[in-house]
């Protein structure tokens, strides 16, 4: 049976005074003229994979970027759209419900119901198998009146979250050409926004007239790059699960003999577990960046933990909180290649009773030694991806199987002399999927569904609507529209020795920068943070008062603003070009060409240094 899509819901009290809620809107947004500034073109993050990308997506490869202007803006230059005849666009869901998602449809409809009231909105129900078989629901007021700032995707739904295969594409041309719309809107991650761009392309090729906008929404937090800071829902996330585990630590302290290993969300990246450490200050967190960077092993892993209990016993605790995220377990490099070998006898098809018997020598002594149950997970069937079903695979459960074996071991060998330890774990990974999102999501969805409008209206394809300035006040974002190719990377690999690297492009996960100030903020910390339970609360999600406006720790201590430094070195090059003209005195040439002869060399070689440091994949 089918669920029923937008119909109007009972709300609790506390819904009903969300709902009331109405966003902010940044100036560069407000009125019914659309003022739009276009730089440079763009180019690929990876100088080595441009030319791939470059050849992949021919139409929308190297578009300029897009820049929004308040209508006190002095640009010269700028393209001023007054004219706004109907359109007709289709939204749709892709990729895991994340708390805001709502705001991102609301936002548009309000858009273009601003610019022309005979516009028409669209939402494909089912997400993209609604939109391959073309069906829809007509977005109104009334539809919309009981989801604005609620969370879910319960409004239109969500199922296979992809457009992939040369079928699904041609049923997503099809479908915007049989509804002849002038707009798609993609909501979702890296996949789904790697999508978004092909299908753009697509279009471009095939003379399709409908352009198409992806929207960053991930729980995730994983859509990150130069023109992305942050993604819809990842506040939301953080704060209720750092909730989730402050009142875990409140408990801890007050028993004072268990062990709590908590799984969080996070599959390639660990940015949720990175921020919910820094709100809520467990005893130790995991990181499958760290993991991946150090080659730990299992056994590294486990020692590492069974060490920290025991310096904790040397102090008289027996208690503490460990983070961990979902993907950690295809961090673990042995436990990765024993799922890529039986990733592969399933693609073999062979039955998951009988892949034991068909491991290697190896493999096969790493799945005996593991316990029961993560063995019955492990054989689970691969994602489409070909990456495990993380969120089934107990990895908490393992480590703290391990580290009771250890210090029990440790006790009978006279090495540990504390008291028995004792574990509890927890998965916290769909708590908070569909909370009420934070008053800084529903800001944010709301904004970027109104830069969909902008885009469409300025006629761009296969550009996602962002956002940047994030950590300041509403009324100084600034809005724009980056091609998502210029998003992109190659993954690059060999198939045998002197083999050119061959790959695909697409937008990948980013993951935690070891280097970046978050993670050194988390290192600065992380002895207290063991020893000395520092344990922080900051309490239920707020949306008026104190905390409600508080933005993440790893938006607010990066310097993210990557746009506002591009047109501050444009603001630099420009005085020069207005020093160094033609009759200028020789001593300023001599000193402006000396000068751009070494900035250009330092940069040729810091960029040649970081595409060798990143090295094939």
């Amino acid at each position: 049976m089918e669920s029923d899509y937008g119909v109007t819901r009972e709300l609790s009290d506390l819904q009903k005074k969300r709902a009331l809620y109405q966003p902010e809107l940044p100036p560069c947004l407000e009125g019914t003229t659309v003022r739009v500034e276009f730089g440079d073109g763009t180019t690929a993050a990876d100088p080595a994979g441009a030319h791939v990308i470059s050849q992949a997506f021919p139409r929308t490869y190297g578009q300029p970027l897009a820049h929004f202007l308040r209508a006190t803006s002095k640009v010269p230059d700028a393209h001023i759209i007054t004219e706004h005849p109907p359109i007709r666009v289709g939204i749709v869901f892709s990729g895991r419900q994340s708390p805001g998602g709502h705001n991102v449809i609301w936002g548009l409809h309000n858009a273009i119901k601003v610019h022309n009231p005979n516009s028409t909105l669209l939402g494909f129900v089912g997400g993209t198998e609604g939109l391959f078989a073309q069906k829809t629901l007509e977005i109104t007021d009334g539809v919309l009146s009981s989801y604005k700032n609620q969370g879910g995707y319960d409004l239109l739904g969500r199922t296979k979250d992809q457009i992939r295969t040369t079928e699904q594409v041609n049923e997503a041309v099809a479908a915007c050409q049989a509804l002849k719309l002038d707009g798609l809107v993609i909501i979702g991650g890296v996949t789904s926004n790697t999508d978004a761009a092909q299908l753009a392309e697509t279009f471009a090729e095939s003379k399709c007239s409908t352009k198409v906008v992806g929207v960053p929404v991930t729980l995730n937090g994983d859509l990150k790059n130069q023109f992305v800071e942050a993604n819809v829902g990842f506040d939301t996330i953080c704060k209720v699960n750092s909730q989730l585990i402050s009142n875990v630590c409140t408990d801890a302290l007050s028993a004072e003999k268990y062990y709590y290993f908590i799984r969080l969300m996070g599959r390639k990246a660990s940015h949720v577990a990175l921020e919910c450490t820094l709100q809520s200050h467990p005893n130790l967190v995991i990181l499958g960046e760290e993991v991946t960077s150090s080659k730990l092993t299992l056994f590294d892993i486990t020692k590492q933990l069974c060490d920290a209990v025991q310096a904790r016993a040397d102090q008289g605790k027996y208690h503490g909180v460990v983070l961990i995220p979902e993907g950690l377990v295809e961090s673990i490099p042995e436990l990765y290649a024993l799922l890529q070998e039986i990733h592969g006898l399933h693609g073999r098809g062979i039955s998951p009773n009988s892949i034991s018997d068909h491991l290697s020598p190896w493999a096969s002594a790493l799945f005996d030694f593991l316990p029961p149950f993560i063995r019955k997970q492990l054989l689970l069937h691969p994602e489409s991806d070909d990456s495990a079903q993380l969120s089934q695979i107990e990895t908490e459960k393992l480590l703290a199987h391990l580290v009771e074996a250890e210090m029990n071991k440790r006790m009978e060998e006279g090495t540990y002399k504390g008291k028995k330890f004792n574990a509890i774990c927890h998965f916290f990974g769909y708590q908070a999927r569909g909370t009420l999102p934070s008053k800084f999501d529903c800001d944010y969805a709301w904004v970027l569904g109104h830069i969909c409008y902008h885009i469409l209206a300025a006629g761009l394809n296969g550009y996602m609507a962002t956002v940047t300035n994030l950590k300041s006040p509403v009324n100084k974002w600034k809005c724009g529209a980056a091609p998502i190719s210029a998003m992109m990377t190659v993954k690059r690999w060999s198939r045998g020795p002197g083999a050119s690297p061959i790959g695909k492009p697409a937008v990948h996960p980013s993951t935690i920068d070891l280097k970046g100030k978050a993670y050194e903020l988390l290192r600065s910390n992380a002895s207290s943070f063991l020893m000395d339970d520092l344990y922080r609360n900051p309490g239920p999600l707020q949306f008026d008062g104190p905390g409600a406006n508080a933005k993440t720790f790893t938006l607010s201590v990066e310097d993210q603003d990557y746009m506002g430094r591009i047109k501050l070195l444009q603001v630099y090059l420009d005085k020069v070009k207005n020093i160094v003209k033609p009759g200028c005195s020789q001593e300023v040439l001599k000193a402006a060409l000396s000068a751009m002869a070494s900035v250009t060399d330092v940069l040729s070689v810091i960029s040649s240094s970081s595409l060798n440091s990143a090295g094939p994949l």
